[in-house]
């Protein structure tokens, strides 16, 4: 895996079932793999903390079920439906560097997970039952895209965000919320509400 040598294999914060392997130095990992945009791959953010304890909590929701994990960053909501029992998990994200923490994620818990690099938001949403999607309406320019999208998915949809500034909480339906830890250099603060929500 590149950049191994910026990470560390750890339990997932909230998420001990699972381990992930997680960069130590944020702004160095960045310097160094170059990017405009941050290796969100490198990181378990509160969204997606959240959305997988979620699922090993209700496995209800995925069991069984075709899923599609959007924008996956490090695969862990991808991992806890493959733990939870999910007939079939793809984890779809941008940057490539993210399908490769995805496997190595997926190999470092002793899961299978389909990994995809690709920008879905303008085609036909792909056959799924259950879509999960945590910490994606960070920006305002993406915000509305995703929810677009999502909600011509004609499947179960989770949302799960930690109170980013483009989340439209009053038009989605709250099914579940918590106040977790957060990473005071990544997050600004030391907690934040982060709530599950569906369309």
């Amino acid at each position: 895996m590149q950049y191994a040598s910026w990470l560390t294999l750890a339990p997932v914060p909230n998420v001990p079932e699972l381990v992930a392997y997680q960069a130590r130095d944020m702004h160095g990992l960045w310097q160094a793999v170059g990017t405009e945009a941050p290796p969100f791959w490198a990181f378990t953010w509160l969204g997606g903390q959240a959305l997988a304890r979620h699922v090993l909590d209700h496995p209800d929701v995925v069991r069984g079920r075709r899923v599609l994990d959007l924008a996956t960053g490090s695969g862990v909501v991808a991992l806890a439906a493959v733990r939870a029992g999910a007939a079939e998990v793809v984890a779809v994200d941008v940057d490539p560097l993210a399908a490769e923490a995805v496997a190595a994620n997926a190999a470092a818990n002793g899961l299978a997970v389909q990994s995809l690099c690709a920008d879905l938001l303008d085609e036909a949403p792909p056959d799924a039952d259950v879509v999960l999607a945590a910490d994606v309406l960070y920006d305002r320019v993406m915000a509305p895209r995703v929810l677009a999208w999502l909600r011509r998915c004609g499947a179960t949809v989770l949302v799960s965000d930690p109170g980013r500034d483009y989340c439209p909480a009053h038009e989605l339906v709250e099914v579940a919320s918590r106040v977790l830890p957060a990473d005071l250099e990544l997050e600004g603060m030391r907690e934040r509400r982060t709530r599950i929500f569906t369309l």
